[in-house]
């Protein structure tokens, strides 16, 4: 990116120790490798005798850098997603040197690279989305998306590179080789031109050009400057114009700005207790939104601690992608909820903020009580996840006590205000844990209210996968009983430390509720339960909250308890009914070789998790369910 002899071997030793993949797609490759063969680039480098074999290689490999840029403003991945892609690039690549008599080795090293090195990352960022949410607009955007022929247009292009890249490193710990990223970002996505321009691919590839082309399209921008400037005293003219014209419109967006602020306001009901908060006082709070102060981030938003002026501790969740035509459902659906229910199991809300500018859009805030134990995914499954904070492991007690707060503020939602409200989305991630380890429900941007009367709802699916009730997924049935069929997930999570969802040594995804019917079918209970939790319980109290997360989590609406019958049978109030048989999971043997079986997919509204139905069923199980529904 500039400075083309200097930065090149910056940019290929980024990039032939970075490339990894990131999911399964198809295995043949999307890149047309077509300009190998069109552009002027210095072949001679490779042909004359005696042939340099490091400035070949180099050239080459400038050369692919065209092709994996293309490949990013295609797909918006910055690498190739598995082995069978890179081997079909690398051999359309090698064809088309091949085809100019060129046979210099210099990509056997890169392909290994491809295949075998997948640790190597920068920031965590592996899509065009990732990058959009972890750098957002750059110097890059500005200085790399117009004609680069000019030395301080190139230089501008490179010097911004040079300083994004060591941003790009400080996300996230161990980051390495981001100059690479953003060399693939200014010719893909920001430069105009596109990779395969002569002087893209010279001044941010770094791809050596033959002199005479490059003379040659200088000599065209002369003839066509020169022309501009013919007529310049005639744009001068129409550019006054259009400076009116710009001008009258900033003053119409900035009155839509306004009346937008009004408006979302307006939506969300007055007198409610809550407090809302200019954004300076949310800045200062926050440390100007600082990385450092970024707790959590999820599909509709992201979280930051923050300390009010009076030396409150806050969560402050910011909601993202809101445009000025932008939908306001999640942020006045959670801001309307929240603020008419107040219950110690349901997480306060103490504020909300609106604002627009020019220069940052539309902001949308809701401001919490901060829960300085964190969410119960974090204690749950702590050893899985990265940078995680060291946290001892919850005993039984503790967690008996986070399953009853569940439960309890579940019921006041169902039960203890009127019209009910459905929550929708209940999940290890939005259960907090305060100081002393009670458990808050979170997250209401899904929730939803009913009308008097109403025994269901039919609605759009959301919800995050594996969590979600059958008849919800199948049809969007929305009752109190897709709550109870998550928390029915819940509890089975918190007794046995294992996720709703788990991939067998089959290559099956067995659903947590299939795998726990089995050990009670089979009278191994025990196995069951965390061996973290240690010998602190009864084990009669901890098999009766086995039984009632499994008939909570039935397939079939029918055989679920409602929530307050569930907490009786929790507390010991009522006795726990005999577990009625559950349909074969889709992993079961007989049930192998059925195509009816598939696992059901459902998007979900917002950008959340899809949804899949696990532990499918025969076809004949899935009419008795649908009748019980």
């Amino acid at each position: 990116m500039g400075k083309p002899q200097k930065l090149s071997s910056i940019l290929w030793l980024c990039h032939l120790t970075n490339l990894y993949f990131i999911s399964s797609a198809s295995s043949s490759c999307l890149v047309d490798f077509g300009y190998v063969n069109t552009l002027p680039w210095k072949k001679s480098t490779c042909t004359d005798q005696p042939i340099d074999k490091v400035n070949c290689c180099q050239t080459i490999q400038s050369l692919l850098g065209v092709g994996l840029a293309k490949y990013l403003n295609k797909t918006s991945m910055f690498y190739f997603p598995d082995s069978q892609t890179a081997t079909s690039c690398m051999s359309d690549f090698n064809r088309r040197l091949t085809s100019l008599s060129i046979n210099v080795s210099c990509t056997s090293g890169l392909y290994d690279e491809l295949v075998v090195n997948r640790t190597s990352n920068c920031g965590g960022i592996t899509t065009l989305e990732d990058w959009k949410k972890e750098v957002g607009l750059s110097e890059l955007d500005s200085t790399c998306n117009g004609e680069l022929l000019t030395p301080t247009r190139c230089n501008a292009c490179s010097d911004a590179g040079q300083r994004v890249a060591p941003t790009l490193a400080s996300m996230k710990a161990n980051s390495t080789r981001c100059f690479f990223y953003t060399c693939l970002y200014a010719a893909g996505i920001v430069n105009q031109d596109g990779p395969e321009d002569i002087a893209t691919a010279s001044c941010i590839l770094g791809l050596a050009m033959v002199e005479s082309a490059s003379k040659k399209k200088n000599v065209v921008y002369k003839i066509v400057f020169g022309s501009l400037g013919a007529i310049l005293g005639v744009l001068t003219t129409w550019g006054l114009i259009i400076l009116y014209q710009k001008l009258k419109e900033g003053r119409r967006l900035a009155a839509l700005r306004e009346e937008y602020v009004r408006g979302v306001k307006a939506k969300v009901l007055p007198n409610t207790g809550a407090k809302w908060f200019h954004v300076d006082e949310l800045e200062q709070a926050t440390k100007g939104f600082s990385k450092k102060n970024l707790i959590g981030q999820g599909g509709f938003g992201v979280v930051y601690k923050g300390t009010l002026l009076d030396g409150t501790i806050v969560a402050v969740k910011q909601l993202l992608d809101m445009d000025i035509n932008g939908d306001d459902q999640e942020f006045t659906n959670e801001a309307e909820i929240i603020s008419k229910i107040r219950h110690r199991n349901l997480l306060a809300l103490r504020g909300f903020c609106v604002t627009s500018d020019a220069s940052k859009g539309n902001r949308r805030y809701l401001v919490y009580d901060f829960m300085p134990n964190g969410s119960l995914d974090e204690h749950l499954f702590n050893d899985e996840q990265e940078d995680s904070i060291s946290r001892p492991p919850l005993d039984w007690p503790v967690r008996q006590k986070i399953i009853i707060d569940v439960a309890k503020g579940l019921a006041y939602l169902h039960y203890g205000i009127k019209p009910a409200i459905y929550h929708r989305d209940i999940k290890t991630t939005n259960i907090l844990l305060d100081s002393e380890m009670k458990a808050r429900l979170a997250d209401f941007g899904l929730a939803k209210q009913t009308t008097e009367g109403e025994s269901h709802l039919t609605t759009r699916v959301a919800g995050t996968y594996g969590y979600l009730a059958p008849e919800y997924a199948l049809y969007g049935q929305l009752t109190e009983k897709s709550d109870v069929y998550s928390f029915g997930i819940i509890i089975l999570e918190i007794l046995s430390g294992r996720k709703v969802l788990e991939t067998s040594s089959t290559s099956s995804r067995l659903l947590i509720t299939d795998w726990a019917w089995d050990h009670v079918k089979s009278g191994n209970v025990d196995g069951i339960f965390d061996i973290r939790m240690g010998e602190s319980g009864s084990k009669a109290v901890m098999e009766r909250f086995v039984h009632v997360g499994i008939l909570c989590a039935h397939v079939m609406v029918a055989l679920r308890p409602t929530i307050s019958e569930a907490l009786k049978m929790l507390e010991g109030d009522v006795e726990v009914p005999m577990l009625p048989d559950r349909p074969l999971p889709l992993s079961h043997e007989s049930l192998r070789y059925i195509p009816q079986l598939a696992t059901s997919t459902v998007d979900t509204s917002g950008g959340r998790s899809s949804l899949g139905i696990s532990g499918s069923r025969s076809s004949s199980d899935i009419s008795k369910a649908r009748s019980s529904i």
